[in-house]
C-alpha cells in the first residue's frame, strides 16, 4: 500500500514543490497535465512542464499526509495551489501492468508483435518479435509506430543495414532484423532506451546485430535505410544530420508527425531525399523517400 498526495499548480511552482515533497519523505514525484495542453518532445535536458500542472507525490503507507500538507505549505507562496487530493494506491507488478492492455498485434500480411507470455500466431509465415518495452517507449500500439511497422512488413530487407534513430524499446530494430536486415545501428538519447533494446534483441536472438550507443557515439556510417520515429521539431532540426547516414539510393522512414506537421518535416527532406506521399493513420503520419545521388 501507498500513500499519494497531490496538488494542482503554475508552472512556476511545480519544480519547488516536487523539491519540497521529496524534502518531506516522497518516494517519488511526477508532473501531470492539468488542463490541454500539448507538450512535444524536448532537446535533451530540457524538462519542460504545462502552465497548469498537477504535482503528484507518492509516499509510504505509514505517512501522516495532513503533516505532509502542513510542512509544505509553511513558508511556501501556497496561493495559486488548489484541489488537494489524497490517494490510497495498492502495490502491484507496475512493470508489467502495460500487458493487461495488450495483446499479439499483426502489421501487415506476416509481421506480429507478441508480448512476453502470449503464445505465437499459427501462421505458417508469420514473423514475429517477442516485446518486453520494459520502461522505454515503443509496443506498437501507437498509431507512429504502427506505421513505421506496417512499411517495414512491405519491404526487402535481407542483408540490408539499418538505423533506428530514436530507438525507445527497438521494436522497429528488431523487428527490420527478422525481417532480413543484416546490421543495425539503435540510438537513443535516453540510456533506458539502450537497455531496453538491447534487451529485447537478446530476447529475439538478433543480438549479435544490433550496435547500441547514444548519439554522440553514432559510427561512420551510410546505410541502406534510416527509421526515425521522434517528433516533428526534432526531425527538422535533424534533417542534414539524419541524411548524412542514408547512402544514396537508401531509403527514409520518419514517423512522430502530426497532420499539420508534414509539410514542414517534408520540406526539411526535400533537399536529400526524393519524397513518397505521405501516409496517414489518425492524426499522425508517416513520410518515407529515397537519397538523392547528388
Amino acid at each position: 500500500m501507498w500513500r499519494q498526495l497531490s496538488v494542482a499548480a503554475t508552472e512556476a511552482q511545480a519544480e519547488s514543490l516536487s523539491d519540497r515533497f521529496f524534502a518531506l519523505g516522497a518516494q517519488s514525484v511526477s508532473f501531470q497535465d492539468e488542463g490541454d495542453q500539448p507538450l512535444f518532445e524536448p532537446k535533451p535536458g530540457e524538462t519542460p512542464v504545462w502552465r497548469n500542472t498537477r504535482v503528484i507525490a507518492l509516499f509510504e503507507a505509514d505517512i501522516d499526509l495532513s503533516r505532509v500538507r502542513s510542512a509544505l505549505l509553511d513558508g511556501f507562496d501556497a496561493e495559486n495551489l488548489s484541489d488537494w487530493r489524497e490517494e490510497e494506491i495498492q502495490d502491484r507488478a507496475w512493470e508489467r501492468a502495460w500487458l493487461d492492455h495488450f495483446h499479439p498485434m499483426q502489421f501487415g500480411r506476416r509481421l506480429w508483435i507478441v508480448p512476453t507470455g502470449f503464445e505465437m500466431p499459427r501462421q505458417a509465415d508469420a514473423v514475429c518479435v517477442n516485446l518486453d518495452p520494459g520502461l522505454a517507449f515503443g509496443t506498437g500500439t501507437h498509431p507512429t509506430t504502427a506505421l513505421c511497422l506496417q512499411w517495414l512488413d512491405g519491404q526487402a530487407l535481407w542483408g540490408k543495414t539499418l538505423v533506428d534513430f530514436g530507438c525507445g524499446s527497438g521494436i522497429l530494430t528488431v523487428a527490420a532484423l527478422l525481417l532480413g536486415a543484416e546490421k543495425a545501428v539503435a540510438t537513443d538519447i535516453d540510456p533506458q532506451a539502450l537497455i531496453a533494446t538491447a534487451d529485447n534483441a537478446r530476447k529475439n536472438s538478433v543480438a549479435a546485430r544490433v550496435d547500441c550507443c547514444l548519439p554522440p557515439q553514432m559510427p561512420v556510417i551510410q546505410a541502406d535505410l534510416l527509421l526515425a520515429n521522434i517528433l516533428a521539431n526534432p526531425l527538422i532540426e535533424l534533417a542534414g544530420q539524419l541524411a548524412g547516414y542514408v547512402r544514396p539510393g537508401g531509403a527514409l522512414v520518419l514517423s512522430g508527425i502530426l497532420r499539420e506537421q508534414a509539410d514542414a518535416v517534408g520540406r526539411a527532406y526535400e533537399p536529400y531525399f526524393v519524397m513518397d506521399e505521405p501516409v496517414f493513420l489518425e492524426d499522425w503520419v508517416r513520410l518515407s523517400g529515397v537519397r538523392r545521388s547528388g
